[in-house]
């Protein structure tokens, strides 16, 4: 009996030990998976000590403690809230997290937000594959590299640890992931700030934007919400080739608009409309006559442009850069960045556009020429350069003159006689003319020696009657040879007066006629000659010598009796 007793008061004692138990916890099991209140009750150099009211405290490591972009400041006696992993571990100790308590704080906070559309505010602290980690006060979520800005951003530093807006995208609790969007905030704020740009813009208005995108022709602002073109000719006064060489993108400029077309929501940008126009009273600046000192900026097929000072240029013309290099690209003359020294020809203010001439400040070789060298002057100068109609022969260093096809030979001006010449050769000339004003010389090789066709010509001139001998029948005519160096040529209508007579073929190879010279070309060393006229010339002579009518003599005693005359002669 007295053993019954003794367990029946065991049993009783421990359910009574038990309850206390309970009591004293005050039913403590609830707390595991729960946000609870607790007291720092000591701040180590890496946890901290938490009292939340159990049979032992809690370690928290510090680093839970700290918000990205914010200084811990955490003290003894501070009240935190604390998630409750597990009542004690092996060392006794309440198992805590810090983290985890603000995660399941942000969490409920964040569902009303994205329920409501509502934006939320996080701070960028890490970088991770394809973005960024953001914490939303506690909350840890993931911020894709195509959300961060409208632009891509080549350099995120000045983003991170700073508190920003963020668009929730997506959440998912069981999975614990949450994406976000600093775009979708940019842009709501972009589509507020162009509306109200585009109320507002106007013509004239200075704004300031954003280099957006740069291209061959120019570059897109953004002027807060909207786009505007700033063409590569209104970014400067002075010349510029690519826009590249003023602008880079994502730099900060301050433009005026130039147009705008509300139909189109066009608008044009210009920036060097804010600068001083350097084209103001340019005549004065610039006198034709005046020398100045100025950088190549650009060179072209057709010369070289000029900087005179900023914002004004001028151009160089191909044909204004050099005294003798004449068909040559001015690249070979001058080269980008050269220092040069040119003379003002002519200033065009309405159409901006100045004249400009390098030859003209120096020396100018073809009055040396002119001073050194006269019409009529014989001298040996080597070839340096043979074309189709003619010969170049050096008369100094830098000028050539030329020999034109026809003033090589008097016999041959066909280009036939260019076989006779190589580059390089040695040639002696006649100086036949020097023009220094069309910077030309024209030279001979034929008015070394006298013209044979001048000599041979000696008897030979128009009107006057020759006789010749036959080289030749065509069907066109006859070929004769007047002398050993004029050949000349009846048609088959000169041939006789007598349509019946006018017959080639009555005429043979070695026969002699008499004709007369109805023309002489020099050119082609050629007479033209005619029968027919020969004999009309004779018919009016024998009139003239026999009478006329009026003394009783008829037209045919008349010819009659010439006919005869010339029978006799002929005799």
């Amino acid at each position: 009996m007295a053993g019954a007793a003794a367990k029946l008061q065991d049993r009783s004692d421990s359910a009574e030990f038990a309850k206390l138990l309970e009591e004293s916890l005050g039913g403590q099991e609830s707390f595991t998976g729960s946000v609870v209140n607790g007291t720092v009750v000591a701040v180590k150099d890496d946890f901290v000590m938490v009292d939340v009211g159990l049979k032992s405290e809690g370690r928290v490591p510090l680093q839970e403690f700290r918000k990205p972009g914010e200084e811990l400041e955490l003290k003894i006696g501070d009240t935190v809230e604390v998630y409750v992993e597990r009542m004690e571990n092996r060392q006794g100790e309440s198992v805590l997290s810090r983290e985890k308590a603000r995660r399941e704080e942000a969490w409920v906070e964040l569902e009303k937000s994205h329920d409501k559309n509502e934006r939320v505010t996080g701070v960028i602290f890490g970088r991770v594959k394809g973005g960024f980690t953001v914490d939303l006060g506690g909350a840890v979520a993931f911020l894709p590299g195509s959300q961060v800005d409208i632009r891509p951003v080549r350099d995120v530093t000045p983003l991170m640890d700073t508190p920003q807006p963020f668009h929730i995208l997506k959440m998912d609790r069981a999975r614990g992931n949450i994406v976000v969007s600093r775009r979708a905030v940019l842009e709501e704020s972009r589509e507020e700030a162009r509306s109200d740009l585009m109320d507002n813009l106007a013509e004239g208005q200075v704004l300031q934007g954003v280099v957006k995108n740069i291209t061959d022709y120019g570059a897109f602002v953004d002027l807060g919400g909207v786009d505007g073109l700033l063409h590569v000719t209104d970014i400067s006064w002075k010349r510029i080739n690519h826009p590249s060489e003023a602008l880079q993108i994502g730099q900060t400029v301050d433009v005026q608009v130039i147009r705008f077309n509300e139909e189109n929501q066009r608008i044009s940008l210009g920036m060097k409309q804010l600068e001083t126009d350097p084209w103001q009273d340019v005549e004065a600046k610039f006198v034709p006559g005046a020398r100045f000192t100025g950088r190549i900026t650009n060179i072209a097929d057709y010369g070289a442009f000029v900087e005179l000072e900023d914002g004004i240029e001028g151009l160089v013309h191909v044909s204004e850069m050099s005294w003798t290099k004449k068909n040559v690209h001015p690249g070979k003359i001058v080269s980008t960045s050269q220092e040069v020294e040119v003379m003002v020809l002519e200033v065009d203010e309405e159409k901006r556009r100045i004249s400009l001439g390098l030859k003209q400040c120096q020396d100018n070789p073809w009055e040396k020429i002119a001073e050194n060298h006269k019409e009529g002057d014989e001298f040996e100068g080597e070839i340096r350069n043979i074309t189709e109609f003619g010969l170049f022969v050096a008369l100094d260093e830098e000028i050539d003159g030329m020999v034109h096809l026809s003033d090589i030979s008097w016999e041959d001006e066909s280009e036939d006689v260019l076989k006779n010449f190589k580059k390089g050769d040695s040639v002696k000339v006649k100086i036949l003319e020097i023009d220094p004003e069309k910077e030309r010389v024209a030279l001979g090789i034929k008015q070394l020696s006298n013209d044979p066709f001048a000599g041979a010509m000696e008897g030979v001139k128009k009107g006057g009657v020759v006789t010749c001998t036959v080289t030749e029948i065509t069907s066109g005519g006859i070929e004769v040879s007047v002398n050993d160096d004029v050949k000349g040529f009846i048609k088959k209508s000169e041939l006789s007066r007598e349509r019946s007579e006018q017959r080639p073929d009555r005429f043979a190879v070695g026969e002699k006629v008499d004709a007369k010279v109805v023309s002489i070309d020099k050119k082609s060393r050629q007479v033209g000659l005619s029968i027919k006229a020969r004999e009309v010339d004779e018919d009016k002579q024998a009139m003239q010598e026999f009478g006329s009518t009026e003394s009783g003599a008829s037209l045919g005693d008349i010819l009659g009796a010439a006919l005869k005359e010339n029978e006799t002669k002929a005799d």
